[in-house]
This record gives C-alpha cells, structure tokens and sequence, in this order.
C-alpha cells in the first residue's frame, strides 16, 4: 500500500483464467487487489506477485467460498486493516450432466460455490462498505443463467439465482451509494471454454463467430468497479458476442 490508501477490491476465484484478467484489471485502475483462491494459494501468490512487480497493489489468500464458517473468519481478517470497496464474486464450478443423471452431490456443490458462496463473501462486507457510503459488489454469471444449457441445470440454476439476488441486494444498498451488478460472460477463451467448445461449435453457437477474451470481460468489470459507473445498478450485462 502505498502513502495514497487505495480502494481494496476482493475478487474470488481470482487465481484462474477469468479472475486473472479481472484483477491485473483492477490493479491497473489503481485499487488494492486480493486475490483469493481456493485450494491452489500459489497460483494466487503468484499473480499477486506478477501485479505488484508492474507497480500494482496485491496479495492473496486462500479459503473455500463454499465453508461458510472458514469463509467468516477469512473476512473478518482482511477486515481488520478496513473495510473492503469492491469484491468481484467470480468464483465457480461446474459439474456437468443431464439432470434425469445427475447426482445430487453435484447439484449441491456447483450450487454451494456460485450461490452460497456469493452469500459467505458479500454479506459480511456490507455493512463496514455501507459505513463508507461508497461500494461496488460485480457478480460473474453465464450466459447459461439467461439461456439455458443442456447439461448444466445446476450451473444455470446457481447463476440465475445471482440475477435476483444482486437486483434485490442493489434495492437494499443503493442508498448508501453501493451497486450491485451482474456480469453474464458467454463462451470465453480459458481452460473451462477449451474442454468444452471447439472451434467448430463456437462457429455454430457465437454470432460473432469467436470466443471472448478474458481481457473483454474484464473491461466492463472494471467500468462497473468504478467511479462513472454510480447510476449503472441492479443491471444483469451480457458479454457473448450476440449470444442473447
């Protein structure tokens, strides 16, 4: 940190393909970035590393957004040097299968990392941010959430319950100068968009005939994060290349 306290911005799953772009992001507009993982600490060590060796501000930490308990303790930590402005909710899973064969162990766990994962992050943040009358909460969904996908009832589910979640937290907060959005990315360049999408089939799916780079979805998050984005609140923005 330097002399000049800058906004600290939480992003979790900030150690993947997704969240690393989000984060250089963030750190480029000169906020304070931790970068949160789950289990891979280096990985996050690593890229907060990488954002403070170009003059930017990080660090990293690791807990499991699903463990609402460690979740708590993990926070009230980070909170002890003040309170946190921005968090970016961008951790997830998916565990993919039709549901007539789906087990109910994967529907709970892609559910416990996207939903209640936004829940154990978000709200113990609220209320030191509100005492600030300035924040930004950026949830990351799909595009599944909005369209649906074959095979994915539980990741859909999960996303689309951010949706309703994030307009009825904006209506709770947006008083106290908070918005709270949504950001519903389409197929997107990375290890998840790699197993599941060849080249062929984003031809097929993708108006705009090509995935998304991390580097687009990052952008707007780093628009939604910012000062010009204050009247912008309890929105639900796709980034799909024309998807829907």
């Amino acid at each position: 940190m330097n002399a000049n306290p800058r906004k600290r911005a939480l992003v979790t799953g900030g150690s993947g393909d997704l969240g690393g772009a989000i984060c250089r992001r963030l750190a480029n507009d000169g906020l304070h970035v931790i970068v949160h993982a789950n289990g891979n600490l280096a990985r996050a060590e690593a890229l907060a590393a990488e954002i403070v060796s170009a003059n930017g501000s990080a660090e990293a930490i690791a807990f499991d957004v699903a463990d609402g308990e460690a979740t708590r303790a993990a926070i009230k930590g980070l909170l002890e040097t003040g309170p946190i402005q921005v968090v970016v909710n961008n951790a997830g899973i998916h565990d993919d299968a039709p549901m007539a064969g789906m087990s109910e162990t994967q529907w709970k766990r892609v559910i416990d990392v996207s939903l209640h994962g936004f829940f154990h992050v978000t709200q113990p943040l609220l209320l030191p941010m509100a005492r600030t009358r300035w924040g930004r909460i950026v949830s990351v969904s799909s595009v599944a959430a909005v369209l649906g996908n074959r095979g994915q009832s539980n990741y859909a589910a999960a996303k689309a319950a951010l949706h309703g979640a994030s307009k009825s937290l904006a209506r709770e907060m947006a008083g106290r100068g908070i918005t709270v959005n949504v950001v519903a990315p389409g197929v997107i360049e990375g290890s998840m968009a790699a197993d599941a999408f060849p080249l062929e089939t984003i031809k097929q799916l993708v108006p705009a005939g090509r995935a998304g780079k991390p580097e687009e979805i990052a952008a707007l998050v780093g628009f939604l994060c910012g000062e010009e984005a204050g009247y912008l609140n309890g929105q639900v923005i796709g980034v799909n290349g024309g998807m829907g």
